[in-house]
């Protein structure tokens, strides 16, 4: 019965997602809390072991927990550090993993949240025995995990693979977070195509079911039912946007020579709507030596599973 389970934390902006899984990746217990409500770590801390540790003792005590993963923004593997967190209250360099430990007296880990799900997806998904692949997590933001050789790839300080802030338009729009110029995250996450799709509503007088709604309501859900409905300003949305995200695309295997790159979050929903120009752009912008080589797939986890399995994944690389 020794090490049998592990326990997987997704720490998010707004809440955060927790669950005890076993080595096949099925989660036998899962429950979330808030993560804003919290001002302090420490009464997040409170909270969090105050609904764990009952769950822990009814899958049968502590013994045969191998150790707890976590996946959270600007988590750091090498210093178990939650770094200047932008979405976070609690400001400055939190060591987590080490609170976390001193809590549950159980060994932590802890890595960025787009470095977790890549791991989950090697572990129990769409890259299990792939050696070589890139995760891109299409969501509110772009993250990215990058595996080669077997390994993720931290780099020296353990935030390497910030593919979502690489820049793709030189002076392109701004993101108001970073305060750069045409990154990836401006146009190819579901804020991106809400933005898309406002400035391609201000630059024509076309006809669209875009403009039923006001601009200010406008998110990628309006735009994906808009484009389902045939909706010609919405599909150039999405034409747009897989353009620049296959460009990107290009770029990063060129880099790396991945065997796949998994594409994985809410923007994935619109299906071939993003994949077919997406997968025509990348291949387009390849050298003849990577064209047809690189298989562009979506996750094969739930999303609302793939933080939890990817963070419980850390936990079985651990050491004893």
């Amino acid at each position: 019965m020794k090490n049998k389970y592990a326990i997987g934390i997704d720490i998010g902006g707004t809440g955060t997602a927790f669950g005890i899984i076993n080595h096949r990746g099925e989660i036998l217990y899962r429950e979330e809390i808030s993560t804003r409500k919290h001002e302090t770590v420490t009464s997040f801390l409170e909270e969090l072991s105050g609904i764990l540790l009952p769950a822990i003792d009814h899958v049968g005590g502590m013994e045969i927990i191998k150790g707890i993963g976590i996946g959270a923004p600007n988590g750091n593997y090498y210093t178990g550090t939650i770094d200047y967190a932008p979405n976070l209250k609690w400001k400055g360099i939190i060591p987590l993993a080490k609170l976390i430990n001193e809590k549950f007296k159980l060994p932590a880990a802890l890595t960025n949240d787009a470095n977790a799900a890549a791991v989950g997806e090697m572990m129990y998904g769409a890259a299990r025995g792939m050696k070589d692949f890139i995760m891109i997590t299409l969501g509110t933001g772009v993250g990215s995990g990058i595996v080669a050789n077997g390994q993720l790839i931290l780099g020296h300080d353990g935030f390497a693979g910030e593919l979502g802030h690489t820049v793709i338009i030189r002076d392109g729009r701004l993101h108001p977070g970073t305060g750069l110029h045409g990154s990836l995250e401006s146009y190819a996450s579901a804020t991106g195509v809400a933005l898309t799709a406002i400035e391609f509503l201000d630059r024509t007088n076309q006809d669209s079911l875009l403009r039923n709604y006001d601009k200010e309501t406008i998110d990628s859900k309006i735009v994906y039912d808009c484009a389902i409905q045939g909706d010609v300003v919405a599909k150039n949305v999405y034409e747009f946007t897989g353009k620049i995200l296959g460009e990107a695309l290009a770029n990063f295997v060129m880099f790396s020579s991945p065997e796949a790159i998994i594409l994985f979050g809410g923007l994935t929903n619109a299906g071939d709507l993003i994949m077919k120009p997406t997968k025509e752009n990348m291949e387009k912008n390849l050298l003849p030596i990577f064209r047809n080589k690189v298989k562009l797939i979506f996750s094969e986890l739930k999303e609302a599973d793939a933080a939890i399995l990817g963070a419980s994944a850390l936990v079985w690389d651990m050491k004893g």
